[in-house]
């Protein structure tokens, strides 16, 4: 069976990837694997898609922000199939749907108990206070500080686990599309890629992966 893959943005700007092979930027990571994509995919017939144009899109402004040489846009240009999902085909079972619905509540109910808190703490720190202008200042910093931290908190409770992004449901839609593997580090996708039977695959072991299968056919490495 010809093995495909749906990479999402972090298959190729992941932290954990460009450490594991020894790389000091996301350019010479993301060169790296396309590399190795183009071998793959002229040796063992392996095609790697991306959803267009989202996560093209996505992935290309990115690498732009590293300032990456023109060779890594041509490369994803060429070596990974640009494919926009058939949203009005493809089934996602009742069931899945379902859970994301309660799952969605749940995260909002957190949000809303965790900004509660937050007011309540804020209150406490105004109300210690004097008006002078020192005190206001002291407001306005403390203040200051319990926003960051509930920013934090906020995004921790409400985005982690879930799909977030236009560019998140297209990789799955496409993968179920394509009966593909998914290759990503992120922790929404992961979920729900395998609420859904789909193939998934570290973006920090996806090079690795891929140079097992060219050393099986006697590939060397590059």
């Amino acid at each position: 069976m010809k093995q495909r893959f749906v990479l999402d943005t972090t298959a190729l700007t992941d932290t954990g990837m460009r450490d594991s092979e020894g790389l000091s930027t996301i350019c010479e990571s993301a060169d790296r694997l396309l590399n190795y994509i183009a071998k793959a995919r002229l040796k063992l017939d392996i095609s790697c898609y991306i959803p267009y144009p989202t996560v093209y899109s996505e992935l290309t402004s990115f690498l732009k922000r590293y300032n990456c040489e023109e060779d890594v846009y041509s490369k994803i240009d060429t070596w990974l199939v640009k494919k926009t999902p058939n949203r009005y085909e493809v089934k996602i079972p009742a069931a899945i749907f379902y859970e994301y619905v309660l799952t969605m509540r749940q995260k909002i109910n957190q949000g809303k108990k965790l900004a509660e808190e937050f007011l309540w703490e804020s209150s406490v720190v105004t109300s210690k206070l004097c008006n002078s202008e020192e005190s206001r200042k002291e407001i306005e910093n403390e203040v200051g500080q319990l926003v960051s931290r509930f920013r934090e908190r906020y995004r921790i409770a409400l985005r982690g686990g879930i799909l977030d992004s236009e560019p998140d449901i297209d990789v799955l839609l496409l993968a179920k599309e394509l009966e593909a593997g998914v290759v990503s580090s992120d922790a929404g996708i992961r979920k729900w890629a395998e609420k859904l039977g789909l193939r998934y695959v570290e973006a920090s072991k996806f090079p690795k992966m891929l140079r097992e299968y060219l050393k099986a056919i006697g590939e060397a490495e590059e």
